[in-house]
């Protein structure tokens, strides 16, 4: 894997925001059930992108990639929630929304590449 990879760096300083904003709200705001969903989400897509670049095949690396680009999906989607349900503060909300759709690109441009590159995916 080549230094600086753009991917890996930001999926992993989000990961250390959303564990952070996880901290925040099961200690002050008391909430368990959808961080818990957004940690386990959030912290999934670097997981992923880290599993994709050790993949055994480009199938098995495209393979990671969507998973990862799932996950930031479902991530936002919590994100939102708990934006919109006023237990997270909207300014750390808008910011990690905005960390996420960033990410989001950068995944989705990684597999349109790929897609490109290998037959019937």
């Amino acid at each position: 894997m080549k230094k600086n990879n753009v991917v890996v760096e930001k999926t992993y300083a989000f990961a250390i925001r959303i564990v952070k904003c996880y901290r925040y709200l099961s200690s002050e705001q008391k909430e368990f059930v959808l961080s818990k969903q957004m940690v386990r989400s959030g912290t999934s897509i670097g997981a992923n992108v880290e599993e994709a670049i050790g993949g055994q095949s480009e199938k098995d690396f495209n393979s990671k990639m969507t998973i990862a680009y799932k996950e930031s999906r479902e991530t936002n989607y919590w994100l939102r929630l708990l934006r919109d349900t006023d237990i997270l503060e909207k300014k750390i909300a808008e910011s990690l929304l905005a960390d996420n759709e960033e990410i989001l690109k950068l995944i989705g441009s990684i597999l349109k590449t790929m897609k490109s590159k290998i037959p019937n995916s």
